[in-house]
């Protein structure tokens, strides 16, 4: 049984997706550039903010003058709205708490801007004492970087081969394997399980009642 397990947020956690592509259309827009349907989302997302707009961009506006004009009507616009269709996949909740009572420390790690993975974390898991809870910060690097798990562990106090990490995507997969722990992919997201094979992911659960079996054995 891991002593820590790290969770992904969008598309593992919670189910994001249709704030998040509110917010990205509303910017584009307020430019007048073309909008995207949901779907097209599941793919833009996961890499952190600067490369969701660069995905959402029109070709010839992929570029950082671009990116961040447009980064600043997405976080103002979605600070406001990010909690209005956002929920939490089926069983979250209930799986936390068991996971909690067993004594396993629990963290969050995000691609999500700092800011917003608080906020959302705190306002749907209030009942949960999570030892860390990181998002996207300025000079930190983005998954599928290690940093950002490597600084919960160190803040957790446990040894690598007693941390388990949990996503939904090949970048979490990714972020898992450049981290040297074990990893276990939620087939509710975001992304399918293909691209999570295709990367190296190996072990998988259809819901949060499997993932508890799974971890606690």
């Amino acid at each position: 049984m891991p002593e820590l397990i790290i969770f992904d947020l969008d598309g593992t956690l919670l189910d994001t997706i249709q704030d998040l592509a509110n917010s990205v259309n509303h910017a584009l827009q307020k430019y007048n550039y073309p909008t995207h349907p949901l779907e097209s989302y599941r793919q833009f997302i996961g890499n952190g903010v600067n490369k969701l707009l660069e995905r959402a961009l029109p070709e010839d506006k992929r570029n950082i003058d671009f990116v961040s004009m447009l980064k600043v009507d997405f976080i103002t616009h979605y600070f406001a709205h990010a909690e209005e269709s956002t929920r939490q996949y089926s069983g979250i909740s209930e799986l936390l708490s068991h996971l909690q009572t067993k004594g396993i420390k629990l963290a969050v790690a995000s691609n999500k801007v700092q800011e917003a993975t608080l906020k959302l974390v705190n306002r749907f898991f209030p009942e949960i004492s999570f030892t860390a809870i990181l998002g996207q910060r300025e000079g930190f690097p983005v998954k599928p970087n290690p940093a950002i798990l490597e600084e919960i562990i160190r803040i957790a106090g446990v040894e690598k081969d007693k941390v388990l990490y949990v996503g939904d995507s090949g970048v979490d997969v990714a972020t898992a394997y450049n981290a040297k722990v074990d990893f276990i992919g939620v087939l509710w997201g975001f992304r399918s399980r293909k691209e999570l094979e295709e990367v190296g992911g190996t072990t998988f659960v259809e819901n949060t009642e499997e993932l508890y079996k799974l971890v606690i054995g």
